[in-house]
């Protein structure tokens, strides 16, 4: 029987601590190693109780979460979920505190809805169990890890029209990653899904936009697909590609019956049943498998589908799922993607690149 997932939980309200902590104790496979109100305790707990992970609210007092992630980070790195507010403020925080180090965030558990309340306690402890199982050596030096036996080489082809990226859990900082590495010029659209709320999704993409040298706009309906410009699919609605008047352009639609929205299959589909073979797709870390049947239709369609190494996901579920299934043209640790995709850089039908005010 595998060893149960050690918990630091922290929150300076005594009232939080005990239902995130009823909360994991639920499970098995969980057990809590303590608590801290604040971060400065976090600091010291971490340090003298190693848990395998530590939940962490952003407003505290005495040292905030995200000082607290930076501290930990330095002193004992160890895989932190950052519990947040569905505000601006609250995604902007929490977006900080991943580029400091946490590897995921949930929604700050509020509300007395009985079904809402059994909803977010499932997936609580499943990210818990999920990060924590994929942690052995997170924080050790690693081998760069070459394409697998089974991995196809990319084509160069100039037929490419759009780059499609979709991740999950750890997909924030990946994203950034990737998007740091494409020069402001690069040619081809960029159109990114990632698992978030509606609430965070413009602040993410706000944020990427000034850390980039390639803008970064929050996609709205309509919205064309240009080179030297990354779209970012709204939390809460679906996202896919179209062709209108002989431009490709996003619609964006309210979320279906689909698990996540948005969903990285949907768009993957969209984009085969529009581009055929002019697609190359990038899935990188997350949870479960969405993206393996998008990505077998861009498959089927003769596209291109790359996936992140296993040694540089936070959780290696979405990519493993491509890779099982035999979709993977090619398995590239996260610093190379940028540059592979850089690689890319004979321009397809493109339409003109956007102006300063879009």
């Amino acid at each position: 029987m595998a060893e149960k997932v050690r918990v630091l939980i922290v929150d300076d309200s005594s009232f939080f601590r005990g239902r995130i902590r009823r909360e994991l104790e639920q499970s098995g496979e969980i057990e809590i190693a303590g608590e801290a109100g604040n971060g400065r305790e976090a600091v010291d707990a971490a340090a003298a109780l190693r848990p395998d992970l530590i939940t962490m609210d952003v407003a505290m007092p005495v040292m905030d979460g995200i000082a607290a992630v930076r501290e930990i980070m330095v002193r004992r790195p160890t895989d932190i979920i950052m519990f947040s507010a569905l505000t601006r403020d609250g995604a902007s925080a929490t977006l900080e505190a991943l580029e400091a180090g946490a590897v995921d965030f949930m929604p700050k558990l509020r509300g007395s809805d009985r079904a809402a309340s059994t909803s977010v306690g499932e997936n609580l402890r499943h990210r818990v169990i999920s990060i924590a199982r994929s942690r052995s050596g997170r924080y050790a030096a690693k081998p760069r890890v070459a394409p697998s036996p089974r991995a196809r080489r990319p084509r160069q082809s100039a037929r490419v029209q759009l780059v499609v990226i979709g991740a999950s859990t750890g997909g924030p900082v990946a994203v950034q990653r990737v998007l740091a590495a494409l020069s402001a010029d690069y040619p081809h659209p960029v159109l990114v899904a990632v698992h978030m709320p509606a609430e965070f999704t413009a602040t993410f993409a706000d944020r990427l936009d000034a850390m980039c040298p390639i803008r970064v706009r929050h996609a709205a309906d309509g919205d064309a697909l240009m080179g030297g410009q990354v779209l970012i699919a709204p939390g809460g609605m679906q996202t896919l590609v179209e062709r209108r008047g002989g431009v490709l352009r996003v619609r964006v639609m309210p979320g279906s019956e689909q698990l996540y929205k948005p969903s990285v299959d949907i768009l993957f589909g969209s984009a085969a049943r529009v581009l055929q073979d002019a697609v190359q797709a990038v899935v990188l870390t997350g949870m479960g498998a969405d993206g393996t049947e998008g990505a077998r239709l861009l498959k089927h369609s003769g596209a291109g589908v790359w996936s992140q190494d296993e040694a540089s996901c936070v959780v290696y579920g979405m990519p493993f799922s491509v890779v099982k299934a035999g979709y993977s043209d090619r398995v590239i640790p996260l610093d190379a993607i940028g540059s592979a995709l850089g690689e890319l850089t004979e321009p397809g039908n493109l339409t003109s690149r956007p102006t300063a005010d879009g």
